[in-house]
């Protein structure tokens, strides 16, 4: 099971911290993604932390967010920062590659002033 949280409504340049907690007992040995889903578009990968605690990010995100995990909490995050309108859409973590099970309901984050 996978909860994603933290999502919100903020002005362009502002920050939003996302939280997702995996129910897994092998958490740490798999590398996990935030992908993001908006309106009219399809899922696109954001941002991977692997199982060593390498990041790597979309070219659309990368020096404004940070993926980061915490092993002993089974928990990924993703900071948000300079937020644009264009990065408004529902957000989901999962295994990268992605599993199909561990889709859950995503959090949604809006950026509109």
């Amino acid at each position: 099971q996978v909860v994603e949280s933290g999502g919100g409504m903020v002005q362009p340049g502002g920050s939003l911290r996302l939280s997702c907690v995996v129910s897994e007992l092998t958490f740490s040995n798999y590398n996990m993604g935030w992908f993001r889903q908006a309106p009219g578009k399809e899922r696109e990968l954001v941002a991977t932390v692997t199982w060593r605690g390498f990041d790597i990010y979309a070219a659309s995100v990368k020096g404004r967010f940070t993926i980061s995990r915490d092993n002993a909490k089974n928990t990924v995050y993703l900071q948000m920062n300079s937020l644009k309108p264009e990065d408004t859409a529902v957000y989901y973590c999962n295994r990268n590659p992605p599993t199909e099970a561990y889709w859950g309901k995503g959090t949604l984050v809006t950026v509109s002033s």
